[in-house]
């Protein structure tokens, strides 16, 4: 373990990389941070700090610089994150209330991340699998067609076109539609199986076989694994940082056009919590220069979705965990009431 005294020498290095961009000297450190001890003594601590792993020399400067285990400490021993100002907060709110639908406040949030961190920001569509039925809607399109639109608690939208059997008459859709919501409205996809099992048998046996269909569509409609989506914004923030990539940005780049890697990067929604992943710490070897922060939202206690920001390792850890906390927090409010 680092003494505090030490750890206070590794957060004011980490803290002057992030802001000034040039290694880090014992000299600057004195004169910058009132660390109460001699330039002698910083030096013998930045000494201890290199033989521990958690800064290095890069090999043409005099300074040092912080490793992926220096800014991994220093995450973890982070009393606070930076809170956003009043004026971010209420431009968040004004920004995102204007949000017409889904997929208007996914690309609002991804934009509003971007601009916040001037990062990349990524944002997940909130997952089927962890919705619940908010209405189930059927339309007559002709005698024989109906269309069938489902709507989730997260004011996700999926429609489905049902050729029936038979003409189905209007009594019998306003009928079934009816029974439908009475019986799915709040519930979990996977617990509306069998609340519909027996739905059929209510109807005339003329038309339990439009009925089934309807039903049969409604269940693979909510069974479907249909693909996570994702929307990525702010990419050419990564141009900034230039310097920050010890060969090319281009692995970073290609990485980032990896849809299995991006959900991979932003993790299990359920972890609501933020999670910060530095450098190595991340599977893709094209995102070893990277760090990785994202958090879970959703309209309720329990997250469905994921949110957070691609950046390089010299990021100022503080203030991109309190953006991404405090957007997801916004997004999740924003869902609960539409």
């Amino acid at each position: 373990m680092l003494s505090e005294r030490r750890l206070e020498v590794l957060r004011a290095i980490v803290q002057d990389y992030v802001g000034t961009e040039e290694p880090v000297g014992s000299k600057a450190l004195t004169e910058r941070h009132a660390l109460g001890v001699s330039p002698a003594t910083v030096r013998n601590d930045m000494a201890v700090l290199e033989d521990e792993g958690y800064i290095q020399q890069p090999h043409t400067s005099a300074g040092r610089v912080p490793t992926d285990k220096g800014y991994r400490l220093f995450v973890d021993r982070l009393t606070s994150v930076k809170p956003l100002s009043g004026a971010e907060r209420r431009a968040i709110g004004n920004f995102l209330d204007g949000a017409v639908d889904l997929d208007d406040v996914v690309a609002r949030t991804v934009r509003l991340l971007a601009q916040l961190t001037r990062q990349v920001a990524i944002v997940q569509y909130p997952s089927l699998t962890r919705s619940t039925v908010r209405h189930v809607e059927l339309l007559a399109l002709a005698p024989a067609r109906v269309m069938l639109v489902l709507i989730t608690d997260t004011g996700r939208v999926e429609q489905r076109l049902v050729d029936a059997p038979a003409p189905v008459g209007e009594t019998v859709l306003a009928d079934l539609r009816a029974r439908l919501n009475s019986r799915v409205v709040g519930r979990r996809f996977s617990d509306v199986p069998p609340l519909v099992q027996e739905l059929p048998e209510g109807f005339e046996p003329d038309d339990r076989p439009s009925v089934q269909v309807v039903l049969a569509t409604l269940l693979e409609t909510l069974v479907e694994e249909t693909e996570e989506r994702i929307m990525l914004g702010g990419t050419a923030n990564l141009t900034r940082f230039g310097h920050d990539f010890p060969l090319t940005i281009r692995p970073v780049l290609e990485a980032l056009e990896e849809q299995v890697v991006l959900l991979k990067l932003l993790g299990e929604a359920k972890d609501s919590g933020v999670t910060v992943r530095i450098g190595h710490e991340n599977f893709h070897e094209g995102l070893n220069s990277t760090s990785v922060v994202s958090v879970g939202y959703g309209s309720g206690d329990e997250a469905v979705a994921k949110l957070g920001v691609v950046g390089p390792t010299r990021m100022d850890y503080p203030g991109t965990m309190g953006a991404v906390r405090a957007v997801a927090r916004y997004v999740g409010q924003i869902l609960a009431e539409s």
